[in-house]
């Protein structure tokens, strides 16, 4: 058994201090709770959606080294409590910027994910490899963000890899798209009217544009490939779209193990049964694999694009 807790959270648009403050807070109450790893959203710390309108000097001042003062701060907090925290941030490597997932564990390792199809920003490059790795607990665990959890190959190789768990933070829900039935925007008075009117807000969060639209396509994620989904999301408030929250954590039969449904930051958890993943039928499946067929997948058909291309379009 390893307990898990996923957050949903506000972050206040490049008030790291602020941020990192409402990090140690759910942090600190996760290991109250028993809870061996935590996850936070995708760019918790900086905020996510005000970077697009930012330029490149912006981004290279907020940005940070993989040893830099967020990161150290947060291993340093790993250890004291004992507890593998997943934090989300923008770093700085030879002169390129990623959207990057920092994973602390408690023994001081830190493991850090730069997402595969970043499109927020021209001047932030995408990652080039999976990130899955053991962690104290005998378990080992996989990191995919946002955008990267929708093209199922990524989630596929990364439980060929050895992963039982996925952390998947997310800054999604009331996006703009252009898909005629995909998500569509929630009016910043739902958010800003929540405590006058709970229902509506309530509503927006659990429908179409929030987790209707998560149902879709997550638990399959996790139920395809025989694996526990630590989703993790922003929550209110991201520029000039709404963040649904949903903070759910789902097992290997795409079962919701337990979920939030609050317009606020919160925080749910679960104790994740591992003996679940091996006789999973999603584990079955990869074992039925005909590796031999799939030369398909890796061929070039002329419509490839870029990640920021795609997402635009």
């Amino acid at each position: 058994m390893l307990r898990a807790a996923t957050v949903q959270f506000e972050p206040r648009p490049g008030a790291k201090e602020d941020n990192l403050a409402r990090i140690e807070h759910f942090a600190r109450a996760a290991a109250a709770d028993g809870v061996q790893l935590v996850a936070f959203p995708e760019m918790s710390l900086l905020g996510y959606w005000h970077l697009t309108k930012r330029d490149a000097a912006y981004l290279h001042a907020v940005a940070e080294p993989d040893d830099g003062p967020a990161i150290t701060r947060i291993s340093a907090l790993a250890a004291e409590l004992h507890l593998g925290i997943g934090f989300g941030l923008l770093t700085a490597r030879d002169g390129w910027l990623f959207n990057a997932y920092a994973v602390c564990l408690p023994d001081g390792t830190v493991h850090i994910h730069r997402k595969l199809h970043a499109f927020e920003h021209e001047a932030i490059s995408s990652g080039s490899r999976y990130t899955v790795f053991d962690t104290p607990w005998d378990v080992r665990v996989g990191v995919l963000i946002c955008y990267d959890n929708n093209l199922v190959e990524n989630v596929r190789a990364t439980a060929l890899l050895g992963a039982q768990i996925l952390l998947a933070p997310h800054q999604t829900g009331g996006t703009n798209s252009v898909s005629p039935h995909g998500m569509k925007p929630i009016p910043l008075s739902v958010w800003e009217n929540r405590h006058a009117d709970p229902a509506a807000a309530e509503e927006a969060f659990r429908g179409p544009n929030g987790r209707e639209w998560l149902l879709r396509w997550l638990p399959s994620r996790a139920h395809d490939n025989g694996l526990f989904v630590v989703f993790s999301n922003g929550v209110g408030r991201d520029d000039d779209e709404v963040r649904t929250g949903n903070a759910m954590i789902i097992d290997p039969y795409g079962r919701i193990l337990a979920e939030s449904w609050a317009a606020a930051d919160a925080m749910v958890t679960a104790d994740l049964d591992l003996d679940l993943v091996p006789t999973s039928t999603g584990r079955r499946w990869l074992r039925a694999r005909r590796p031999e067929l799939y030369r398909p997948l890796t061929a070039e058909y002329g419509d490839e694009v870029d990640a920021r291309t795609a997402r635009f379009s």
